[in-house]
């Protein structure tokens, strides 16, 4: 049953804004996007009234949920406090309609103050490790990394997650060769695909590959919160999380949502590269994440004719970075054929050419990775 944007306009008619004018005709809703049953689309207010708005959003997000045919509902509250403008001036008695009150008296007293963006993290049931896989720039590997490193600790025993949360440029759907829809459960959770005994999750099972993801940041950060929160991850040792390079909106939702037990930090040998770890590094660090090391990926090239080396972007500038920033170096990764055509294929190389010595290189990275980990993982 195919959803259109005028039933999700009927269902929003039904909600007010916190001044009691209906939702449809409050001027903050962003165009609707509505295909395949799934509906995304924000709310746009100015910064100083977003507090009141939170419960707005939630409610907008439940009525659209009931239509019929609806299977993903993402409602983003983008809040921008226009230029030039004053901070808010204090709550005034309302003038307008009785009982209706200016925006602004719907914000809670303060309680001693602001509270800690990272007091609102809590645990994922039924997942003991959330790890991020991050770089500080694109084009470096990352996604191929992460997905490689998920298989090699899967093969030391561990149950396995991979969340795709590079919501511009998602990888791990053309990395696994998965294209099918993720279904719902009872509870309105979507179940996360499953191949190479991993459960995989992305937000490119969504969206077609083609489709440009032109979102702000607050829908960005929807979407990480969603794909956390609203899918079935069941047990898991480890949750890998595959983030978009840089350190922006999305970086910040997941520190500011789950406590990450570490993130592991790709970078290729070269100068501009590491410029942008670095910045990921710095990133984590303020945000109280453990680092777990360093991966040089692209580190060498090996001629598979003659067998001559070529440090084609400069080598061992990672393990330098690290020892530098006293973190550990978790390895070097080569850039080889095998890598590209198995990762372009669909078949990573840890698992199609597991006896391989870049099998062994992931897995072990991967070794490492777990044993930081002790104590918070159960034993393999």
């Amino acid at each position: 049953m195919s959803v259109t944007q005028q039933q999700v306009l009927d269902s929003l008619a039904r909600i007010k804004s916190p001044r009691g004018v209906a939702l449809t005709n409050a001027n903050v809703l962003s165009a609707i996007s509505a295909s395949d049953g799934k509906v995304f689309f924000s709310i746009n207010v100015d910064a100083a009234e977003a507090r009141a708005w939170e419960s707005v959003r939630a409610e907008a997000e439940a009525a659209v949920r009931t239509i019929p045919g609806v299977t993903t509902v993402m409602v983003a509250l983008t809040a921008e406090r226009k230029p030039g403008s004053a901070p808010p001036p204090p709550p005034q008695p309302s003038r307008g309609t009785p009982g209706v009150q200016p925006v602004h008296a719907h914000k809670p007293p303060p309680q001693g103050g602001a509270q800690s963006p990272m007091a609102r993290q809590s645990e994922i049931p039924g997942v003991a490790a959330v790890i991020a896989v991050a770089s500080g720039k694109g084009g470096v590997g990352k996604s191929t990394t992460a997905l490689n490193l998920a298989l090699g600790l899967r093969d030391l025993g561990l149950k396995v997650g991979l969340l795709d949360a590079d919501i511009y440029g998602p990888s791990v759907p053309r990395l696994t060769g998965l294209h099918d829809k993720p279904e719902l459960n009872g509870e309105r959770k979507m179940i996360p695909l499953r191949r190479f005994g991993l459960a995989i999750m992305s937000i490119g099972f969504l969206v077609e590959e083609e489709t440009a993801m032109i979102w702000r940041g607050p829908m960005v950060m929807s979407a990480v919160t969603q794909m956390l929160r609203d899918v079935e991850w069941g047990k898991l040792d480890v949750l890998v999380v595959d983030m978009p390079p840089g350190t922006g909106d999305a970086q910040l939702t997941l520190a500011q949502n789950v406590p990450l037990k570490g993130a592991v930090i790709v970078s290729t040998p070269q100068d501009l590269s590491l410029i942008d770890a670095r910045r990921g590094l710095a990133m984590f660090k303020k945000v109280n994440v453990p680092v777990l090391g360093i991966v040089e990926n692209m580190s060498y090239f090996q001629c598979p004719h003659c067998g001559t080396r070529s440090d084609i972007f400069g080598h061992g500038g990672a393990r330098h970075e690290a020892e530098k920033l006293k973190v550990p170096f978790l390895g070097e990764i080569p850039l080889h054929m095998a890598i590209r055509a198995s990762s372009d294929a669909g078949n990573p190389v840890v698992d199609s050419e597991p006896d391989g010595p870049h099998a062994a290189i992931y897995r072990a990275i991967a070794g490492q990775v777990r044993d930081q980990l002790k104590g918070v993982i159960a034993p393999a």
